[in-house]
């Protein structure tokens, strides 16, 4: 191979900066750029020539400075430490770095993400001497009180183990040596290192077919997402994808959480910063940062850092899937990642294609989304870890045909269709329920412990959008002709679908507990809808008004069951007697 040599910049547009006599660079080596010593990424190159996306502002870099090659990808650091972190798009730490620089990040900053003053205690799970291969888990190291941090033997690494011992070690100690068949020795530290462009090995791939319970109703009951699944949320400005993202963050059944913030506005990620630290889990009890992972490049953030970040968060993420883990990522959003793609394309001269952003944007938004699955880990022993992406698309004036939000729906398996409509309504998730879809709805059923009850749920869950559907045909004649024109069975449709829309699928994200409900309460909240109905019909049968049904203060109770506590899921239940007892009492009215 022809030895790597330092080139000189012949010229600077925006974060794009060509250099010269760049003899033997590879397409993705890292550079150093001018004396600010500004980290960039070979994206392009053309005989001793490269183009180099630069990750901070290029201001005052001028033609002549030097270019320094690592050598290597732009790589994240893997170890004890990643939880509770918060990174820019490039895996530096805001909160040291705030504590050095103060609140603006100065230009070539190079503190490394895993810190390297904490010790860690590194328990061994193998014994010395032990033929290992890579994925394998060597030890262990309680990172926080719900994340058990698997040391692994990093891939592309094989041989006989030796020298392991517990103890007290920092990120960069080697806690064993592996000696491979030639007699090599490598040794093995709690750190690895590993190229964000590149996904992470696996044994093998695995059918998603577990759903990921997340808290919320539109989304459990309608339109889940599976573990190892991808889901994509669409929605015009003020439709509430961010507050979206945050509820699925907060509350997803996943052991380590992800959240990138690509591009957004400052202040939606101070809100996540904020916010987080104080939630409770509500899965374990413990404060909910002990399991997550915060990414944050805001808008005001170097563009080129924005196309790196969503990089960072996976890589990390599939980081924690290979130690067995359930993970879901957040990415907020991919819109803001794809006009990053397309401003760089733009200073590279590269032909573009619709409205446009570069011909391989599909290509690059179908790889990130593929890094999701279900895998068999690779190592031993065997274990079973789930990478789920979810990513929001922000299309200029909600425009579903907009480019990436159509390379999005090519390869996602749910649509979350947020819709401006909805949310002048005041009703919050905006998740349309005509126009969403999943396709892991047929494995709904076997999220439930009890096989009997989720076959159940998912009958009466399609029970309530055949009504659903039922409305939006009623409505449209009861535009034309009036209410009174229908029959009495149809205005009972028309009650119970306003019914399943303000008192099943409208949620409260700040409300302490409709913000998040169980799946047993959701079968038993639309299971008591669905009785109503069902009473209703045979009471105009025998003659109720429907006027006298839609007034039974039992409605109320219906309304206010979301708010009961939930762990009180019988009170739920004991709704529908009351239901039969208000009914009862009309049928004897109608008799006399």
């Amino acid at each position: 191979m022809t030895d790597v040599q330092n080139g000189r910049i012949i010229k600077v547009a925006g974060p794009v900066v060509v250099a010269e006599n760049m003899i033997g660079a590879r397409m993705y080596d890292v550079v150093r750029v001018s004396r600010e010593n500004l980290i960039g990424e070979i994206v392009e190159l053309r005989g001793d020539r490269a183009s180099i996306q630069v990750y901070e502002d290029t201001i005052g870099i001028g033609p002549g400075e030097a270019v320094v090659n690592t050598a290597a990808p732009l790589s994240v650091e893997l170890g004890p430490g990643l939880i509770s972190s918060i990174y820019d798009g490039i895996q530096r730490p805001l909160d040291q770095l705030v504590a050095a620089q103060g609140s603006f990040i100065r230009r070539g900053s190079a503190i490394p993400g895993l810190k390297r003053g904490i010790t860690w205690h590194f328990t061994p799970a193998v014994e010395n001497g032990r033929e290992v291969v890579a994925g394998d888990i060597i030890g262990q190291v309680q990172e926080s009180t719900l994340v058990n941090h698997k040391i692994m033997v990093p891939p592309g690494l094989a041989g006989r183990i030796d020298g392991l011992r517990e103890g007290d070690y920092t990120v960069e100690d080697a806690v064993a040596t592996v000696t491979n068949s030639a007699g090599g020795k490598t040794p093995v530290k709690l750190m690895q290192k590993w190229p964000v462009r590149q996904p992470r090995p696996s044994r093998q791939r695995l059918n998603p077919n577990q759903v990921l319970v997340t808290g919320q109703r539109v989304v459990d009951a309608f339109f889940p997402i599976a573990r190892g699944g991808t889901a994509c949320v669409p929605g015009p400005f003020g439709t509430g994808k961010t507050v979206v993202q945050h509820q699925l963050a907060k509350w997803v059944d996943a052991d380590v959480i992800v959240y990138v913030g690509c591009g957004e506005r400052g202040n939606e990620m101070t809100d996540v910063l904020r916010e987080f630290p104080e939630l409770t889990d509500p899965h374990s009890g413990e404060p909910l940062m002990k399991r997550v992972v915060l990414i944050a490049n805001t808008s005001d953030m170097p563009v080129a850092a924005r196309e790196a970040s969503v990089y960072t968060g996976i890589t990390i993420a599939e980081y924690y899937r290979d130690m067995g883990y359930s993970v879901a990522l957040m990415a907020d959003s991919t819109s803001r990642w794809a006009e990053a793609m397309r401003e760089i394309s733009t200073r590279l001269e590269e032909m573009p294609a619709e409205e446009g952003y570069p011909a391989y944007l599909g290509a690059r938004i179908a790889s990130f989304y593929e890094r999701a699955g279900r895998v068999v880990c690779a190592g031993s022993p065997e274990r079973q870890g789930a990478l789920s992406v979810i990513g929001a698309v922000s299309p200029p004036g909600g425009d579903l045909s907009d480019t990436v939000v159509q390379a999005t729906l090519h390869v996602v398996k749910v649509f979350w269709s947020l819709q401006g409509r909805l949310a002048q309504q005041r009703h919050f998730p905006a998740i349309d329920w005509l126009t969403s879809y999943s396709f892991y709805k047929q494995y709904l059923p076997d999220s439930f412990e009890d096989k009997q009850m989720g076959k159940e749920f998912a009958e009466m869950m399609q029970q309530a959008m055949t009504l659903l559907e039922q409305e939006s045909q009623l409505v449209e004649i009861v535009r034309l002709v009036g209410a009174e024109s229908i029959s009495a069975q149809d205005r009972m449709t028309l009650e119970t679908a306003k019914s399943i829309r303000e008192d099943f699928l409208h949620q409260n994200a700040f409300h302490k507990v409709d913000t998040f409900t169980p799946i047993e309460k959701q079968h038993e909240m639309i299971r008591l809808i669905l009785h109503f109905h069902q009473a209703g019909l045979a009471a105009i049968e025998n003659g109720v008004d429907t006027g006298q049904l839609f007034k039974l203060p039992v409605r109320e109770d219906i309304a206010r069951a979301k708010y009961l506590e939930n762990d009180k899921i019988e009170q739920v239940a004991a709704i529908r007697n009351i239901v039969d007892e208000q009914v009862r009492g009309l049928y004897a009215a109608a008799a006399e």
